[in-house]
Parts: structure tokens; C-alpha cells; sequence
């Protein structure tokens, strides 16, 4: 009832679902924010056993465990200096993030739109309803009034509908992406600063050292 408005609207809601499904299956693929694997491999990286370390990391297809590997496998290398090493890292996490963030931006610009275009329906609409009740004359039949009121808001409603949910999904997706930009920039600095922590100190998302929990216990009893 909407006309085209409502056709274009229908058009932008395929698109986003399309993207949303995209993400969430690119994310679910790469494992995005599942860190225990990459925590096990810093351990064995604090312990020195860097072969088994990057062996873990290699069997993995998050950015977060590829940026460590590369990182690993730099300072092992004595010919790499770490001042260039943390540039090609920071190159490599960026490219990461860029490929997390394909897509999204088109997503928030359906989320922009679609009210505008919903608004422009309305208003459309509002012009055809008027128009028609000026053509009706002495003539005046409420009835084309009203019909054409509702129909114009419903463009409104719709672009509303689709705006809400899709602003919401992007918010969500991209804080994913920049909570795996933190993860990569903690993890690596791990690598780098492996001989200042002890070998059973866990530092990661979710992780305490033993010597905390000891702590803890004691205190409880």
C-alpha cells in the first residue's frame, strides 16, 4: 500500500538480514572471542616451548591467534627487529579488523535510511491524500482523508521496524570487532613481555592465577 517506498524499504530489509547472517556466520567460522586456545598458547610461550606454541596457534583460524603466530614467529627470528615487527603487526591487525568490518558499513547506512525513506513515504503519502481531497471539491468524503493518512504512516512504521533491529545488530556486531582488536593488542603484547610474568601467571580474559585462588580459598575458610 505503501507504493515504491514500501518496495524499497522490502529491498534494504533483504539486504540487511543478508549481512546480519553473513557476520554471524563469518564470526561463528573464525571462532571470533574464543580465547582459550590462544591463552594456552601463551602459556607454553611463557614456558619457552615456542614450537608447541605456534603449532596450537596454527590450527586455529581466529585473527587474534594469527597476529600472535606471526608475532612468535618474528622475535624468534634474530634478524627482525622488534620496532619493525610491531609495525608489520599493527599492518596485519589492521587488515584483520578490516576484513571483521566488511559489510557493516553498509549495514548502518540501511539503519540511517530506512526511517528517512519511511518519513518520505509519509510525506508522500499526506501530499496524495490532500491532493485528493482537494479534487473531491464541496464533495467531502472523510473517508479519503483518513485512508490516505494511515497509509502514508505506514511507511513510517515500517522503516522504523526495519531501522530498530538492524541499528541494534550492528551495534552488537561491531563491538564484537573492536572487543577482538583489544584481544589482539593484549595477546601480543603477552608475547613480547613473556620473561616479566611467571610461567603459571594467566593474564588473559577469564583467567587468575594460581596464586590468587589460593588466596581466595584461604580467606573463605
Amino acid at each position: 500500500m505503501g507504493g515504491p517506498v514500501i518496495l524499497a524499504l522490502g529491498v534494504l530489509s533483504v539486504a540487511a538480514l543478508a549481512i546480519v547472517l553473513l557476520k554471524l556466520w563469518q564470526f561463528g567460522r573464525l571462532r571470533l572471542g574464543a580465547l582459550g586456545p590462544v591463552q594456552d598458547a601463551l602459556t607454553l610461550w611463557r614456558r619457552h616451548e615456542d614450537e608447541a606454541a605456534l603449532a596450537r596457534l596454527r590450527r586455529m583460524r581466529s585473527p587474534v591467534a594469527r597476529v600472535v603466530a606471526v608475532a612468535m614467529v618474528g622475535l624468534e627470528r634474530p634478524d627482525v627487529e622488534p620496532a619493525l615487527l610491531r609495525e608489520e603487526l599493527v599492518r596485519l591487525a589492521s587488515v584483520e579488523l578490516e576484513g571483521l568490518r566488511s559489510y557493516l558499513r553498509t549495514l548502518e547506512v540501511i539503519g540511517t535510511l530506512s526511517p528517512l525513506l519511511g518519513l518520505l513515504g509519509t510525506v508522500l503519502g499526506m501530499i496524495e491524500a490532500f491532493r485528493r481531497l482537494e479534487s473531491a471539491g464541496t464533495q467531502v468524503d472523510p473517508a479519503i482523508l483518513s485512508g490516505g493518512i494511515w497509509q502514508a504512516l505506514l511507511t513510517t512504521a515500517v522503516g522504523l521496524s526495519i531501522a530498530i533491529p538492524v541499528v541494534l545488530a550492528h551495534t552488537w556486531l561491531e563491538r564484537r570487532v573492536e572487543r577482538c582488536g583489544h584481544q589482539m593488542e593484549d595477546a601480543v603484547t603477552q608475547v613480547f613481555t613473556r620473561d616479566l610474568l611467571p610461567i603459571d601467571l594467566e593474564v588473559g580474559p577469564g583467567h587468575q592465577s594460581a596464586a590468587t585462588d589460593a588466596a581466595q580459598v584461604s580467606d573463605a575458610a
